[in-house]
């Protein structure tokens, strides 16, 4: 197993943080280092940007615009992003939606939806939460029931991410109620947002921002050509969504970064002359996390050398990366909080009584972050996977 990138990927790692330096707009950096909100206008505006150079959906095939990059310059390039304090493009329609409709798509879907996902023009959302059936998806009671050429769908959807930003969603819906199993019966719409029917009511967290959203559907009617693969196995479909999501769980890169700001705050020198490096016990903390991060980053690696020598995509083992990535991202968030202590609170003033922006935007990233062990299947499930699949208990 060879971890170590070669002379070429040393290049392309140069090429990347070169273009990155001379096209990553300063105020949204200043946003993604600082934790602020970025706005649909700052992700489309991002996106865009990325299209021009050909590089917004490099995981795609060369046919359809991707870069034609192997699995370590993918690596790479989002590695570089993150330390970069590059924003993300939100990976529901490039990552999530764009793969199901690569895999299960017609060509008539895929040349309707992909070119537009490519170019930025529409912004995607997912729906398939809903109040009682999140890590337990398969109990989804939103219906679809097909009327001739369309689909009429009623039902609720929450923790809907960005949804107030979306021109469509992409939902799980039952389309049949008398399935034995409760796998059985789902079926994979696309529908446009801006149908009549459709309500967006937004979520208000604990740190005051607006980013989930409840989707409430009442009478909606969607064309059955918006049906991606057959009807009622739509299960099969979602399976393949959630291990790309899953895959992206490690973002080793903006680990990196936040390790490196943690570390700054807390070699900070108090009013008396002393840090929080100097503590033994909270620097055995910080080391910690990075001997966890380094783990993190060699267990990706691994992966890569694999898909590398194989050709195939990691199994389900790939949860180690989701479980793993989520914990480091939380650790990192909690000594950051600590590392300024009260000064975290959201309305701390600071001596002077000027309000220091960054660290009163720390405590509601804490409380932020505690999602990332429940998302794309939460981390308990993430063990069972593993224990089945992988260790065969």
């Amino acid at each position: 197993m060879d971890m170590n990138y070669s002379p070429a990927e040393l290049a392309f790692r140069d090429e990347v943080r070169t273009w990155l330096a001379g096209n990553l707009p300063a105020d949204l950096r200043t946003k993604v280092t600082q934790y602020r909100d970025l706005s649909r206008d700052d992700f489309i505006r991002w996106h865009k940007t990325l299209a021009a150079n050909g590089w917004s959906v490099p995981h795609w095939p060369v046919e359809w615009g991707g870069t034609g990059w192997d699995n370590t310059q993918r690596y790479i390039f989002d590695e570089e992003f993150g330390l970069a304090g590059a924003p993300g493009i939100p990976p529901f329609g490039p990552l999530m939606c764009a793969a199901v409709l690569l895999k299960f798509g017609t060509a008539e879907q895929k040349q309707r939806f992909l070119p537009r996902i490519r170019e930025g023009d529409d912004f995607w959302v997912q729906g398939y939460s809903e109040p009682g059936s999140g890590s337990d998806l398969a109990s989804l009671k939103t219906k679809a029931q097909r009327q001739g050429d369309h689909y009429l769908v009623n039902g609720q959807k929450i923790w809907t991410t960005l949804g107030h930003y979306g021109d469509w969603i992409f939902c799980l819906v039952r389309t049949d109620s008398t399935s034995e199993k409760r796998q059985e019966g789902i079926s994979f719409l696309l529908i446009d947002m801006k149908t009549p029917g459709i309500t967006v009511r937004p979520l208000i967290l604990m740190d005051g921002g607006h980013e989930v959203n409840e989707v409430f559907f009442e009478n909606v009617k969607v064309p059955v050509e918006n049906l991606v693969f057959e009807e009622n196995k739509g299960w099969t479909v979602a399976k393949y969504l959630l291990g790309h999501e899953r895959m992206g769980s490690a973002r080793t890169g903006g680990l990196r970064r936040e390790m490196a700001a943690l570390q700054a705050l807390a070699a900070r020198e108090s009013v008396d002359g002393h840090s929080l490096m100097q503590d033994t016990r909270f620097r055995d903390r910080i080391s910690r996390a990075e001997i966890d991060l380094d783990a993190l980053e060699l267990t990706a690696r691994r992966f890569l050398d694999k898909m590398r020598i194989t050709g195939q995509p990691p199994g389900a083992d790939v949860s180690m990366l989701k479980i793993k990535g989520t914990e480091v991202q939380q650790r990192i968030t909690e000594l950051m909080m600590q590392a300024v202590g009260p000064n975290a609170q959201p309305f701390a003033a600071l001596e002077g009584g000027a309000v220091d922006a960054y660290n009163a935007r720390l405590s509601p990233r804490y409380y932020n972050y505690r999602k990332a062990s429940i998302y794309a299947g939460s981390n308990e499930i993430q063990r069972n996977i593993i224990a089945k699949m992988t260790l065969g208990l």
